[in-house]
């Protein structure tokens, strides 16, 4: 068995998704706008022609899939989390990803966490960065 996760968006899918690829070295495997599905006019609602009905993308070695949905609500109770291998990587993700969004835990050292920070990007999504510490089971 596989767990993988979805999100929508509110019309920017495929601009957060090229973001991705920019920043955190994702790659976008496949993408299909509404349009492109059989009987589009009859299923695509007004103004989604060029807006995706399902694309796939892989980072961090998981797969992220995601569309484009009328309706849409961002997400409240769930994070996108990366972990990262250093405090410069942390501040870097962190710093890119949360420019234009809303920051609600700044970026900063926690008892847990040489970094750490949560935030919602420019896309509506949220995010939680962190370079952990080693637990007593890891020293």
């Amino acid at each position: 068995m596989k767990m993988d996760t979805y999100i929508n968006f509110g019309g920017n899918c495929a601009e957060a998704f090229r973001f991705y690829e920019q920043h955190l070295g994702a790659k976008v495997k496949f993408t299909m706008k509404w349009s492109d599905m059989p009987e589009a006019d009859k299923h695509t609602p007004p103004g989604y022609g060029d807006k995706v009905l399902h694309s796939t993308m892989e980072i961090g070695g998981a797969v992220l899939l995601a569309a484009d949905v009328p309706n849409y609500q961002p997400m409240r109770s769930a994070y996108l989390t990366l972990r990262v291998d250093s405090i410069q990587e942390a501040e870097r993700v962190y710093n890119t990803l949360s420019e234009g969004g809303e920051i609600y835990m700044k970026m900063g050292e926690t008892f847990f966490a040489h970094r750490f920070g949560q935030f919602s990007d420019r896309f509506g999504t949220k995010w939680m960065v962190i370079f952990d510490k080693p637990g007593p089971e890891q020293a």
